[in-house]
This record gives structure tokens, sequence and C-alpha cells, in this order.
């Protein structure tokens, strides 16, 4: 049997265990919040990262959709991004993954070297599904730190003008020539 197979197989119990380690990463009342409250609606955090960690797994387990992995692992990140996880924080609950993975194979799985071989390119795949996180992380708070930029300028532009200070010119429509 091929580890796409096994872990296909026990596919609920791995994305259960991934969604419990990414509430783990909240405070103990939010992460308690998170785990019980199944409505998505209530809990919007938690069916987001539950769906998009179980479409995930099926393209690890398949193709490997970049632009799918994009869109789905977004929303996780963009939500940890906005709450001032750190870079490492907000992604380490993709590499937790490998630990789960091997936690869920019987050791005549890991003995196999044909399965050894395989959960050794599995690692790589979860690798750059950790760089793509990064990616998405860095891109949220680059997002931040610019409107927030932006809003300091505005602010000082608006104090400077009710000072007096500037002043904006009209606009006669005329070329200089």
């Amino acid at each position: 049997m091929r580890l796409e197979e096994l872990l296909a197989q026990k596919k609920t119990a791995v994305i259960d265990k991934w969604f419990d380690v990414v509430a783990e990463t909240y405070p103990a009342d939010t992460a308690r919040f998170i785990k019980r409250q199944k409505d998505p609606f209530a809990n919007p955090v938690g069916g987001t990262t539950h769906k998009s960690l179980t479409v995930i797994m099926d393209e690890l387990l398949g193709e490997m959709n970049r632009d799918k992995i994009y869109s789905f692992l977004d929303p996780i990140i963009r939500i940890r991004a906005v709450q001032d996880f750190t870079p490492s924080s907000a992604t380490s609950f993709v590499f937790s993954l490998k630990k789960i993975v091997r936690n869920q194979l019987n050791k005549s799985d890991i003995n196999d070297l044909r399965i050894l071989a395989e959960l050794s390119e599995f690692d790589l795949k979860i690798d750059s599904l950790g760089l793509i996180a990064f990616d998405i992380y860095m891109k949220c708070r680059e997002k931040i730190y610019q409107i927030k930029a932006n809003e300091e300028k505005s602010r000082f532009f608006c104090a400077f003008e009710r000072a007096g200070l500037i002043k904006e010119l009209p606009d006669s429509g005329s070329e200089l020539a």
C-alpha cells in the first residue's frame, strides 16, 4: 500500500489532530472555544481553519495545485497575521503535520522502505506548504504596515492643514510652459 492510500484512510484523524494543533496556538480560552464551537457562523476562525485544512490535506495527497493550496491557506494565515502572531508561530502548524502523519502510521508502515521514501517526499510537500504559508504571512504583514503608514501620513497631513502650515493648490487646468 502507498503512503497516500494509508493517509487517505486516516485522513479524518490526521485533519482533526492538525486542527487541534492549530487551535492550541491560541490562548487557552480561545483554543477551547475554537475546538468546541462547531457552528461556522459563531466560530468563523474554527470553521475556516477546519475547511481549509481539509482541502490542503487533499492537495497534499493529490496534485499539489499551488493556486488551490494558496487560496485555502491564505485565510488561515491572514487571520494569524492580523492577530500579531510572529512569523514562526503563525506558520509552525504546517510543520507539525510531519509528526501527526508519523504518529498515524504503524511501525510496520514506517519500516517499509517504499513508504519511508514516500514519507520523505511527503515531508518535502509539507516544507513547500510551509514556505507558501510564510510568503502569505509576509504579504499580509507588509499590507498591514502599508495601511498603518498611510494612516500616519494622512493624520500628519490633516494636522498640518488645520494648523495652516500647508494648503492644497487649486487645479487651474493650465499647463506650465
